[in-house]
């Protein structure tokens, strides 16, 4: 379900706080020294969704199943990480296991808390790890160059192919020109995709500001924004002390109030799933009845046997239709039996394409 994000950054910048308020837990260890995270922690949580819950309302649904969205608290990474400095090696693998990133950035003051670099830089904190990232991968790229080019000598036509494509990326990468942020033709996608770069993953920058500038930012995570949109990234902003505060709250009037004092419409949490979909081209479908209401994630663009793979394997085995209603749909006319008594319940195929919100029940046989 959901996606693995794994969250990146230097030492005492907030992550493991960040972690520990997503996920509701205290498993991650914060404290005021470098590698306080030594082994990756994971979390998983539920994604909020309104719709979900509007759809058990009217199908009276006993049991709620929400998607899941899964956090790495990843160990904080130094400068030379991409040659084993520091826990550079565990930090890297932890990385390659991660479906998208979130790159946590200190930009908030505070005399009490140690910067690893000496001073409060977001950018230059970024890009030490975007450059050990990108490093990383032009070790990769040159690893396959060299072996790829004895078959190219060989006059291998496949392998002179993907020579070609492998010395253009690794140009741009000496240029420090992240792989998402490279032109990649359709074609070449699969050769680029197979070396799992890290500079290909999305990435979300989040600024890590103070409690005030919560609503509205700073002049650091406005040079991180700037930064962001010049590296094919997003960028939020987010005080992890007050997501800390959040997840203490058990009362969502009380989580409203707090959040309305403060100038804010939303959690972080909320903010950091909306963008992570986003990223990853996500879209959320759903099956409904009396027993449960269950939300389920798959690609942009995923085919009806796919989606219906995700509910149970053997439901993409032995697919033969599938009855989809649309969201609005189901709301407007009060349910599934009166989406179908309108007409508003569509037989689809097995090359029917997924639309975000859709309600499906799967037509089978084994």
């Amino acid at each position: 379900m959901g996606f693995k994000t794994g969250i990146v950054g230097l030492p005492n910048v907030g992550k493991s706080t960040l972690f520990n308020a997503l996920t509701k837990t205290s498993s991650a260890q914060t404290a005021n020294f470098p590698f306080c995270t030594i082994d990756p922690n994971t979390g998983e949580v539920a994604v909020p969704d309104e719709k979900l819950n509007k759809l058990a309302i009217i199908a009276d649904s006993k049991i709620i199943i929400p998607t899941k969205m899964t956090f790495v608290d990843i160990a904080g990474l130094v400068k030379g990480a991409s040659k084993g400095e520091g826990l550079g090696n565990k930090f890297l693998a932890n990385i390659r296991e991660c479906d998208a990133l979130i790159h946590v950035l200190r930009c908030f003051e505070d005399e009490n808390i140690t910067h690893v670099s000496g001073k409060i830089d977001p950018v230059n904190d970024a890009k030490i790890i975007e450059t050990e990232l990108l490093l990383s991968d032009i070790e990769s790229v040159e690893k396959k160059i060299f072996t790829i080019k004895k078959k190219a000598n060989s006059g291998d036509n496949l392998a002179k192919k993907e020579l070609i494509i492998l010395e253009k990326l690794l140009i741009s990468l000496s240029n420090e020109i992240p792989a998402r942020a490279i032109e990649i033709e359709k074609d070449d996608f699969t050769v680029v995709k197979s070396l799992q770069l890290l500079t290909l993953k999305p990435i979300l920058y989040v600024c890590n500001v103070e409690e005030n500038s919560a609503s509205v930012g700073n002049l650091h995570s406005l040079k991180v924004n700037e930064f962001a949109k010049a590296n094919s990234a997003k960028c939020l902003i987010i005080s992890a002390v007050i997501e800390e505060e959040i997840s203490k709250f058990e009362n969502l009037e009380d989580i409203n109030m707090f959040l309305n004092d403060l100038g804010l419409d939303e959690p972080g949490l909320h903010k950091i799933i909306k963008v992570g979909y986003r990223l990853l081209n996500l879209i959320t479908f759903y099956t409904v009845g009396p027993k449960e209401a269950h939300a389920w994630t798959v690609t942009e663009g995923s085919i009806a046997p796919q989606a219906a793979g995700k509910i149970h394997s053997d439901f993409e085995k032995g697919f033969i239709r599938a009855e989809i209603i649309s969201y609005n749909d189901y709301v407007n006319c009060g349910g599934e039996q009166a989406s179908k008594e309108a007409g508003k319940m569509r037989v689809e195929g097995k090359t029917y394409i997924m639309n975000d919100s859709d309600i499906i029940n799967v037509l089978f046989n084994i």
